[in-house]
């Protein structure tokens, strides 16, 4: 009788553990009843209206105006030509006016393009102005954050000291989750959004990234919560409906739904992310399909007008499902070209034994990685070659680490994690 009880207690916690949490009634809803935000909507009659008064008055507020209006549609709709277009604007006007918010707001679009020391000079720039201190201070932690001097981040941070402001929060949080505190770091983004005041584009951003947090810390029921508040509350959140996505992929097992979802975003955004997803929803099923679709990321991803913005899933394809060691490694060194951190140099120790520079990557791996805080990606990579190196036991505090965050592996990668975890 004890043994039939345990058993049906054991099924019970099985079922509950599996449960979807992502609503297919809620996506078929989403997709059959889709109609542009009023917040996109609006941006496109702001586009309109601030075009036709650069072409007949280029004045310096009109162009500001429309750099502004490009600069949030690509934050909508991801197409890399706006936000191109808005930084070529603002690069000719700061190079005549150096007004300190013009040069903040261009900072702000070289870090949209991973051009980060560009915008730390930009932003270095403003703070000898001695203006926009506080502005100043939050952009200078995330552009130090980025390029991985992480102490001078929490330095910024521990100086301009406001618990009431959303900059403040927001940021705490980025760091928090970097430290591996994901329930402060949960905590303090939600705080963000609540001190989001009557900014409904802070709000969302906050909540969205609260729902990406939840999904790091294997929270996928409130993940999915947040992101169905937000889509709600703007159509055109295809941040939040990918996320939807990849809870459907990587909790739900319902590939069907994940590429319905990807598909779907794919028609409206003109980001390249919707074929990396694809991709990564085939990889347990169909390699074919699979490879099908990394090529065509790739393809796209790989474009000069989007510089550094992809090495990461390029890194990921290439030692991945595209079996290119070669071309992941010459990527990996043009990375810490441009920003060296511990998350990059461990994008370049796993491609360096990738390439079978064993030595090579030891050594890098030793000065550079070793006891740094690492995303789950990058630790899994780190375990694989510990392994292959024959260092099991620093192969399984690797691959135990990586378990914590084991969501943010795609499908492929988590299975392998499992059988490699003794």
């Amino acid at each position: 009788m004890k043994s039939l009880l345990f058993c049906l207690l054991f099924i019970s916690i099985i079922s509950c553990k599996s449960k979807p949490v992502v609503a297919e009634s809620f996506v078929d809803s989403l997709i059959g009843n889709y109609t542009p935000s009023t917040a996109a909507i609006t941006n496109e009659k702001d586009l309109k209206f601030w075009e036709s008064r650069v072409d007949t008055m280029p004045e310096l507020v009109n162009l500001q105006k429309f750099a502004s209006a490009l600069a949030t549609r690509f934050h909508i709709y991801g197409d890399i030509r706006d936000l191109k277009k808005a930084d070529s604007i603002l690069t000719q006007i700061s190079f005549q006016y150096k007004e300190p918010g013009q040069l903040l707001s261009l900072a702000s679009y070289k870090m949209l393009q991973h051009q980060f020391m560009d915008a730390k000079t930009l932003i270095d720039s403003v703070i000898q102005m001695k203006a926009e201190k506080y502005a100043t201070q939050m952009m200078s932690f995330d552009a130090n954050f980025e390029l991985g001097d992480i102490y001078h981040a929490s330095m910024i941070l521990r100086k301009s000291y406001a618990p009431k402001d959303f900059a403040y929060n927001f940021r705490l949080s980025k760091q928090d989750h970097y430290k591996g505190e994901l329930k402060e770091a949960i905590s303090h983004m939600l705080a963000a959004a609540d001190l989001s005041g009557s900014s409904a584009y802070l709000r969302s951003a906050a909540l969205s990234n609260a729902a990406d947090l939840y999904v790091h810390n294997g929270a996928l029921a409130e993940a999915a919560k947040l992101y169905e508040e937000c889509i709600r509350f703007n159509s055109t959140d295809f941040h939040s409906i990918t996320g939807l996505g990849w809870i459907a992929l990587v909790h739900d097992n319902n590939e069907p739904l994940a590429r319905k979802i990807f598909s779907f975003v794919r028609t409206k955004s003109k980001s390249p992310d919707p074929l990396l997803k694809l991709s990564q929803s085939f990889e347990g099923s169909d390699s074919g399909a699979a490879k099908r679709y990394a090529r065509e990321f790739v393809q796209e991803a790989t474009k000069p007008i989007y510089g550094n913005m992809y090495n990461k899933y390029l890194v990921q394809l290439y030692t991945g499902v595209l079996n290119d060691p070669a071309s992941a490694l010459s990527i990996a060194q043009k990375e810490i070209g441009s920003r060296a951190t511990p998350q990059t140099y461990a994008w370049l120790t796993w491609c360096l034994y990738k390439n079978g520079k064993n030595r090579e990557a030891s050594q890098v791996y030793k000065n550079h990685v070793s006891g740094k805080a690492l995303e789950a990606l990058e630790l899994f990579w780190m375990g694989k070659m510990m392994k292959g190196l024959g260092k099991g036991y620093n192969a399984q505090q690797f691959f135990k680490a990586a378990k914590k965050n084991e969501f943010d592996l795609g499908v492929r990668d988590r299975r392998e994690l499992d059988g490699l975890l003794e």
